[in-house]
């Protein structure tokens, strides 16, 4: 059985600084991934065989991050029928609304699951990606479990620690 891994596709290598945020999710979760930077409107047939040969070797989930026109999402979901993540990036003049709108209003059939517009929408992606892959595993599970428990008592312990600020003055 070939290992379930992230495909993580990139329109421009630009957008790595915010991918990064994907990235760190995803090491933090120990979930295999790939990044390759390919374009749905410069690169079309690379794109169409990079996700062919993803998914044959065993790729689950897609995402893909890109601006303005940001059709790379759109077009990956064309070509899979595993779930795709569209990230919007914070780029041009409209600063990621062009991007949103563009990953977001697929037509019937076609769905992209997307995120936050930039940094939040790119950790995001990550967990929705893990969260995902973590429904045939369970060992992931737990650990997409642990992380929001973690993530969970650190909010817990900086409300205390201003409750016991605030009665202190």
């Amino acid at each position: 059985m070939k290992q379930a891994f992230v495909a993580i596709l990139m329109g421009s290598d630009s957008d790595l600084p915010v991918i990064r945020a994907t990235l760190s999710v995803l090491d933090s979760l120990s979930v295999p991934y790939e990044v390759k930077i390919t374009s749905a409107h410069r690169t079309p047939v690379e794109t169409h065989d990079y996700v062919t040969d993803a998914e044959a070797r065993g790729c689950k989930v897609f995402i893909a991050a890109a601006g303005l026109a940001a059709h790379l999402a759109g077009v990956v979901a064309g070509i899979t029928l595993n779930p795709v993540i569209g990230v919007p990036m914070d780029a041009g003049p409209l600063q990621g609304m062009d991007a949103l709108l563009s990953t977001v209003m697929m037509p019937g059939g076609v769905p992209v699951a997307t995120v936050a517009i930039g940094k939040a929408g790119a950790k995001n992606a990550g967990y929705l990606a893990a969260q995902i892959l973590s429904v045939a595993d369970d060992d992931l599970a737990k650990r997409v479990r642990a992380e929001r428990a973690e993530n969970a008592a650190a909010v817990v312990a900086k409300d205390a620690k201003l409750q016991q600020e605030l009665q202190a003055d």
